[in-house]
């Protein structure tokens, strides 16, 4: 790797961890750099401005997310009911973990960058889409292979099933506790009956 990117991609993954415990405004450029082992005056030359650095951090988490998101659902050797909801079981134990790098980092930074940046909402927004339309073609290979019952919209349900996990991850952060995690499971159990 050429040692620019390198760099680069150092800040980048050294800023991910930071974002993910203290979110995006709890992280300063000296912390961040200091965190990274990179001198100060550099963070400029591989990133405009603070804003630019927050899109590449989300960026290269959309990116990493719908690459793992898209092997996780793409399992030819499991049935698609079984994998739409080991998306949700995996979802669960990662919110619930100690590590707060393990979280998503769409959950963590939503309500932060609504109104900070148009920018990053835009990049976390298209991010929610394509998760959503990868869980909707999962949600339709079931119901075509025989593992999902009929469902009038396969996309309005993946959307509406993604957004009440959204808002259980929430109440769990909010609560120090994942009775509203298990309850979207039931939810989603329910919302996707077997055939």
């Amino acid at each position: 790797m050429e040692p620019q990117k390198d760099t680069r991609s150092l800040i980048l993954s050294t800023g991910r961890r930071l974002t993910a415990k203290r979110g995006y405004t709890g992280v300063g450029l000296s912390d961040l750099l200091k965190e990274a082992g990179v001198p100060k005056g550099s963070f400029y030359h591989y990133f405009p401005s603070k804003e630019a650095y927050g899109c590449a951090v989300l960026d290269d988490f959309i990116r990493e997310y719908n690459a793992r998101l898209g092997s996780s659902l793409r399992q030819p050797e499991t049935d698609a009911r079984t994998r739409f909801l080991a998306y949700f079981e995996d979802w669960h134990r990662n919110q619930v973990s100690p590590n707060p790098e393990d979280r998503c980092l769409v959950v963590r930074l939503s309500a932060e960058v609504a109104d900070l940046s148009p920018t990053m909402s835009k990049i976390l927004q298209q991010g929610v889409i394509s998760i959503v339309e990868h869980l909707a073609g999962t949600l339709e290979e079931g119901v075509a292979d025989g593992t999902i019952g009929p469902l009038g919209d396969p996309s309005a349900m993946a959307e509406t099933i993604y957004h009440m996990w959204l808002g259980a991850s929430l109440v769990a952060s909010l609560s120090h506790d994942d009775a509203s995690l298990k309850s979207a499971m039931r939810a989603t159990q329910e919302l996707v009956p077997r055939l």
